[in-house]
């Protein structure tokens, strides 16, 4: 099944510092930018890390002294906090969470919201930037068209991966929610479907209106040395267990459907 990459998504020109650009310089990037943070980069454009708002802000509130308590600059030529200043290597949070273009789109996804970031360098098999995908970017995962999300969920999971017919069921799409309403063969199937459909890219939501012939979740394995003769179970039917053979030595179970 085909999934959304990284790099479908990405900006591949992002803006980004090294560790030594000045804190004037890295917040007058975020603010032309319009963004929250940017990567810091060494001399052979590897991530070393990320400085945002919030480090740029922490950084500079821990360089100047409480007010009244401000150092005197003619005493012992200590710094005014005007004239404090620091770099992006020094404000930067470390290690920076990195992802790579050829993983999937909802992976990243979940990776922002379980590290709390708005924006993830994407980086090569060498730790080398190549673009930065953010939260904006990853809503376009949500704005397939439904269309698309159909043909997806009838060839990409009916057939290539289930292999069953393309219109095994009947698919409808409004708005990312897909409605399957038809009958399977087998009822372990039915979980697998709707779980294949939810996990495709700009599903929202899923709604089941599946049933199936076979009931075959109550079939059950054979025991060790006593080899079983099982078959499915219409939905309706109560299984019951006999002994299996032509003689009474032959002692191994044979499962027979009673209707209910």
């Amino acid at each position: 099944m085909k999934h959304i990459k990284v790099g479908d998504l990405m900006t591949d020109e992002g803006v980004s510092v090294v560790t030594s650009t000045p804190f004037k310089v890295v917040a007058k990037l975020l603010a032309q930018h319009d963004i929250s943070g940017l990567p810091v980069l060494d001399d052979e454009d590897r991530v070393l890390g990320i400085v945002s708002e919030s480090d740029l802000i922490g950084r500079a509130a821990a360089d100047h002294a409480p007010v009244g308590e401000e150092p005197d600059a003619g005493w012992g030529g200590t710094a005014s906090p005007s004239e404090v200043t620091f770099t992006a290597g020094e404000a930067m949070s470390a290690p920076a969470v990195t992802v790579h273009a050829d993983e999937a789109a909802a992976g990243a996804a979940r990776l922002m919201a379980r590290r709390g970031v708005e924006r993830l360098p994407v980086v090569d098999d060498e730790d080398r930037l190549v673009g930065i995908v953010t939260r904006r970017d990853l809503l376009r995962l949500f704005l397939r068209p439904d269309s698309e999300i159909r043909h997806r969920v009838c060839a990409d999971i009916l057939v290539d991966t289930m292999g069953l017919g393309a219109k095994a069921v009947t698919v409808h799409v409004v708005d990312g929610i897909v409605t399957l309403e038809g009958r399977l063969e087998r009822q372990s199937q039915v979980p697998v479907l709707i779980r294949l459909t939810s996990q495709l890219d700009g599903v929202v939501a899923v709604a089941s209106r599946l049933t199936a012939t076979l009931d075959d979740s109550l079939l059950t394995p054979a025991r060790c040395g006593a080899p079983q003769r099982l078959r499915d179970v219409p939905v309706g039917a109560t299984p019951r267990v006999d002994r299996l053979g032509d003689s009474p030595d032959d002692r191994s179970p044979r499962l027979r459907l009673h209707p209910t």
